[in-house]
């Protein structure tokens, strides 16, 4: 008997768990992903008729395109329930408008893939929505404008096989910025001075404030010898104490930008690892009796809103796992920023009654640790506050002010659930150890001088960006949306713009070169403002307030006058070493290809000779003889002996660098 509805999804693993879920008269079939885009090898944008895009099939997916035609014969009706955002909405609508063409398609979405959420979805399709579609449509066409006249530029200047992107290249300007501000930095000595104190039993530290009214300020080892033998010479009494109360308050469930933010900074997750961990806790696991089900709702998302049953449930969970005092009398309502997706919700669970221990067996390490962070986050936005009794003392020595400040918690909160540690605190652990536990004192009171502490420290210039700071970075400035973090870093590292090193973001050279070869002729379009307010402009066409035209001669205008600027005055960069070509005399140049940088003879190409660029290491291999190359792979760059395939050495740092 043929089955009465086809279900289109983007993936395999979806369409496996919604088979599931919809049972036999349902026939569940994956698009995998993309078939329809802008042709790869011109520009498929008329730009004498409105910036009208060009669609065609991809290379390669003629056989998918066959079996959704297939699929979709003889079937009463056929539901495309792509992902609920810009790029799930225009996928389904180029199979619907290009592929299939009937009148009984009908679009599907929801957040979580439950067999509840599911089945309530279809029970109320709906028709595409077109502002979202143009919203996509606008991106892609700016994304293709951008990249198609930028590269050949970049080529011209540097290498062939360079791209430029809208966004990703203000990613890179904000990492190239940050280099630059540590590479000027002038790191300034100064020195702080603690009392330890004691009274009775109990030992504390008070750090030196002011030296009569004036800020303590001590520069050198000099004067923190002359204060601290001054200091010992003082009587330490207790000038005033302050008694409060302070509350830290959960954060709101996660969205893309946060959980991103942070699986980076508990996990070591990058963003790309994250979002693809995400993305099979989503799309279905099998849990038990080939039963897969979403374990969480859909990750890309910048909308704190949860569902009222979600709700519900989470409260009822606290309730009895935690104890009464626990839960809030009201449920948290978390603030949407501005142009977010209200329709969509946060990143949570699907079912709080699904405990991570409960999983342990059905997911990989790093499932679980995902699914752990996310279950616990969620929970803890529902709690209530955490509560810390805070003493602070002044502390008088002659002319000398002390202050010690120390908390107690004294009501675990949210923080019985959840425990946020900032990317700062993670890099200070050490100095969150240290608990400074006041005793109880009084006003007047003596208190004994047990050790004067001068310490010596230098200012620190700014940390590079790390995919977490990267992010966050971004978010606040209006650059990208959730679908975009993860592919911008993904494509600064393959392009080779910037490295990840020891979890941080470090540009490259032939980063550098871009960037300000885009600075100098494209000072606008890479502008991080101009680049927020397209953003703005494209949420503004899926909101219906403005067209796709209006965005897109708002950024062409602009961007053609550089463009032509720029043709007309970009040359070749050409970068003379002090090496000759062994073959035929002439000078080596510098280059960059898809491996990396290498030398070239200057009389290419009557000349072809070429040779890596050694790093002037040697190999540590026993009896090798060779030097240390730098090299790329799909993988990123490492390096690797000169005499492979002889020596197959390969290591990700040089061996005199630290990991």
């Amino acid at each position: 008997m043929k089955k009465k509805s086809l279900v289109i999804v983007e993936s395999p693993t979806k369409a496996k768990t919604i088979g599931k879920i919809l049972g036999e008269s349902f026939s569940v079939i994956s698009s995998m992903g993309h078939i329809i885009d802008l042709p790869k090898k011109k520009l498929g944008i008329d730009m004498e008729n409105n910036f009208e895009p060009e669609y065609v099939a991809l290379e390669g997916r003629k056989k998918v395109l066959a079996e959704l035609k297939k699929g979709a014969k003889g079937k009463e009706a056929v539901y495309i329930a792509t992902d609920p955002d810009r790029e799930g909405e225009a996928i389904g609508w180029q199979i619907k408008e290009r592929i299939l063409k009937k009148s009984n398609i009908l679009r599907v979405t929801f957040h979580e893939i439950t067999p509840s959420a599911v089945n309530e979805a279809f029970k109320h399709p709906r028709e595409f929505d077109k502002n979202m579609v143009e919203a996509q449509v606008g991106r892609r066409i700016l994304d293709r404008l951008m990249g198609y006249f930028l590269s050949p530029l970049l080529w011209k200047k540097i290498a062939r096989g360079l791209s430029a992107g809208r966004v990703q290249s203000v990613a890179l300007r904000l990492i190239i910025e940050r280099e630059r501000d540590i590479q000027k930095f002038a790191s300034r000595e100064y020195w702080e001075i603690e009392a330890e104190l004691a009274k009775e039993n109990s030992k504390f530290l008070a750090k030196l404030d002011k030296i009569g009214s004036a800020k303590a300020e001590v520069r050198n080892k000099e004067e923190a010898d002359k204060l601290s033998a001054d200091i010992k010479t003082k009587q330490f009494v207790v000038a005033d104490i302050k008694k409060s109360e302070k509350k830290r308050y959960a954060e709101a469930p996660f969205i893309t930008s946060t959980l991103q933010q942070e699986a980076f900074n508990k996990l070591r997750f990058n963003a790309n690892k994250t979002m693809s961990v995400a993305q099979t806790l989503y799309e279905g696991i099998d849990i038990g009796q080939d039963n897969p089900v979403g374990l969480i709702t859909y990750m890309r998302t910048d909308s704190p809103r949860v569902a009222p049953e979600a709700i519900t449930e989470v409260r009822d969970y606290i309730a009895r796992g935690f104890g009464k005092e626990y839960l809030p009398e009201a449920p948290h309502q978390y603030k949407v920023k501005k142009l977010a997706q209200e329709a969509h919700e946060a990143i949570r669970p699907t079912f709080v009654s699904r405990h991570p221990e409960s999983l342990k067996t059905f997911l990989t390490p790093d499932q679980i640790k995902l699914y752990e962070l996310i279950y616990n986050r969620f929970v803890a936005s529902q709690m209530m506050p955490a509560v810390y009794a805070l003493t602070q003392a002044v502390i008088e020595a002659g002319n000398y002010k002390f202050n010690a400040s120390g908390s107690t918690l004294t009501f675990s909160g949210f923080m019985a659930a959840y425990n946020k540690e900032d990317e700062e605190d993670a890099q200070n652990e050490q100095d969150k150890k240290k608990k400074n536990i006041i005793p109880v004192l009084t006003k007047g009171e003596i208190l004994e001088l047990l050790n004067v502490l001068p310490s010596q420290h230098f200012t620190k210039p700014p940390a590079r960006y790390s995919d977490s700071s990267l992010i966050k970075a971004l978010e606040e400035e209006g650059i990208g949306r959730p679908s975009t973090y993860a592919p911008i870093i993904y494509t600064l590292i393959l392009r080779d713009y910037a490295r990840r090193i020891k979890g941080y973001l470090n540009p490259t050279e032939l980063g550098f070169k871009v960037c300000d070869l885009l600075v100098e002729y494209f000072p606008k379009i890479i502008d991080v403002k101009f680049t927020a307010a397209m953003e703005e402009e494209l949420d503004q066409i899926e909101e219906g307030t403005i067209s796709r035209l209006k965005v897109l001669q708002d950024f062409y205008a602009p961007f053609k006058s550089s463009l032509v600027f720029a043709q007309a005055n970009i040359k070749k960069e050409i970068i003379t070493t002090d090496q000759v070509c062994d073959k035929c005399g002439k000078p080596m140049i510098v280059k960059w290809g898809r491996r990396g940088k290498f030398l070239s003879c200057s009389d290419f190409p009557t000349c072809k000779n070429s040779k890596s660029i050694t790093s002037g290491v040697k190999c540590p291999q026993e009896g090798c003889g060779g030097e240390l190359i730098e090299r790329r792979s799909v993988r990123g760059f490492f390096y690797g002996c000169s005499n492979f395939p002889k020596c197959t050495f390969t290591s990700r740092s040089l061996p005199e660098d630290k990991e």
